[in-house]
C-alpha cells in the first residue's frame, strides 16, 4: 500500500525517514518526542513545519497509525509562545500541588484528587478531555517521574518537567488517588475512610491501589461530597466541575475542606451511646456489611430515575409559572 500521497509528501516523508535512520529511530509508526526532535533538527516557518506534520500524520493515518503530530509535544515544538505558558503552568501547579495536605482527613482526600485534576491541566488538555479519562486512560511512569495518557485524539501525552520541579511525582500522585479508589472498592463507607485518613500519616491507604485494575472503564476523577462519600455508580466529574477546581486553586480560593459539624455531633453521640451501654455485646452475624452494602448498591439502581424525574417536574413547573407570568400581564394590560 503505497501510504504518501503527493510528490511533496514524499520529498517530507524521506527527509523524516532519512532523520529517523541516522538518528536510529523508527519512522513508521513514530512518537511524538521523535517528531519533536526531527522538527527541531530542521528549523522552518511555522507553515513549513505544519505541511511537515500533516504529511507524518497523514502517513501514520493511510497506515493505521495514531498520528503523532495531534500531541502536546509536536504542538509545543512549534509554538514557542504555547510552550513558555504551558511550561509556566506546569511550574505555578506544581507548586500549588506541593502545598496541598497531605495527611487529615478530609482535607488530604480531596487533596489527592485535586492533585490529580492539577497535574492532568498541566499538560494543557482540554477540562472536557480531563472529565472523560477513565482509569484505563492514564498510567505512570516510575522511571520517567510522568504520567502518560492520550488526548481525545489518540495522540500519547507525557506530563511535563516543569511540574516536578517542586518535588512532585506525578506517577505518585495518581497512586495516591488510586488508592483511595481501591478502598472504596472494597470499604464503601465514608465512615471507614474518615477513621483510616483521620490518623493517619499519608501512608494508611497503602496498597488498596491493588483493588483497581488497569483496564478498568470506570472514571478516573468523581464527585466528593462534603461528607467524603465517592459515588457507588459510574458517575463523574464534569468538564465545568474540573475547571473550577483548577480555576480554585489557580485563585487560592481553594475551599480548605473542614470537617462537617454534623459529622463531629454524631461522632460525639455514637460515643456516648458506646460509653452509656458498655456493658452490652452486640454480635453482628457475619453477613451485617454484606448486607448493607449490598442494599446500598441496590439504591442506586432503585433511584436512578430521579433525577429524569425531577427534570421533568422542574421543566413541568417553569411551563406552569410562565403561564401565570403571561396571565399576570394580562391581567396588568
Amino acid at each position: 500500500m503505497n501510504v504518501v500521497a503527493s510528490q511533496s509528501d514524499r520529498h517530507t516523508w524521506s527527509l523524516f525517514e532519512d532523520w529517523c535512520a541516522a538518528m536510529n529511530c523508527t519512522a513508521l509508526p513514530t512518537t511524538p518526542h521523535t517528531l519533536a526532535r526531527f522538527l527541531s533538527a530542521h528549523p522552518a516557518a511555522g507553515a513549513t513545519q505544519r505541511r511537515r506534520i500533516a504529511t507524518i500524520d497523514g502517513v501514520h493515518h493511510r497506515a493505521g497509525f495514531p498520528p503523532p503530530g495531534r500531541s502536546e509535544t509536536v504542538r509545543s515544538a512549534i509554538d514557542a509562545v504555547r510552550a513558555e505558558r504551558l511550561q509556566r503552568l506546569a511550574t505555578r501547579l506544581g507548586a500549588i500541588i506541593s502545598e496541598l495536605p497531605s495527611s487529615g482527613w478530609p482535607a488530604a482526600l480531596f487533596a489527592r484528587r485535586d492533585a490529580l485534576i492539577l497535574v492532568l491541566a498541566s499538560t494543557g488538555l482540554p477540562y472536557s478531555r480531563i472529565a472523560d479519562m477513565r482509569i484505563c486512560d492514564v498510567a505512570g511512569d516510575a522511571g520517567a517521574g510522568s504520567l502518560r495518557f492520550r488526548n481525545a485524539a489518540g495522540a500519547d501525552i507525557v506530563t511535563f518537567e516543569a511540574v516536578t520541579a517542586s518535588n512532585v511525582e506525578p506517577p505518585q500522585v495518581l497512586l495516591r488517588w488510586l488508592q483511595v479508589l481501591g478502598h472504596n472498592e472494597v470499604h464503601p463507607s465514608a465512615r471507614m475512610l474518615a477513621e483510616t485518613m483521620a490518623s493517619g500519616d499519608g501512608t494508611e491507604l497503602s496498597g488498596y491501589d491493588r483493588y483497581v485494575q488497569s483496564i478498568d472503564v470506570r472514571p478516573l476523577l468523581t464527585p466528593i461530597d462534603r461528607w467524603g462519600y465517592l459515588p457507588l455508580d459510574t458517575a463523574a466529574l464534569t468538564a465545568r466541575a474540573v475547571a473550577e477546581i483548577v480555576r480554585a486553586h489557580l485563585l487560592g480560593q481553594a475551599p480548605p475542606h473542614v470537617v462537617p459539624p454534623g459529622w463531629a455531633r454524631r461522632e460525639n453521640d455514637a460515643a456516648e451511646t458506646v460509653n452509656a451501654g458498655s456493658s452490652v455485646n452486640v454480635d453482628l452475624d457475619p453477613g451485617y456489611y454484606d448486607r448493607g452494602i449490598a442494599a446500598r448498591k441496590n439504591a442506586v439502581s432503585v433511584f436512578a430515575d430521579v433525577e429524569v424525574l425531577l427534570g421533568d417536574i422542574e421543566e413541568r413547573v417553569e411551563q406552569l409559572l410562565a403561564g401565570l407570568l403571561d396571565l399576570v400581564g394580562e391581567d396588568e394590560q
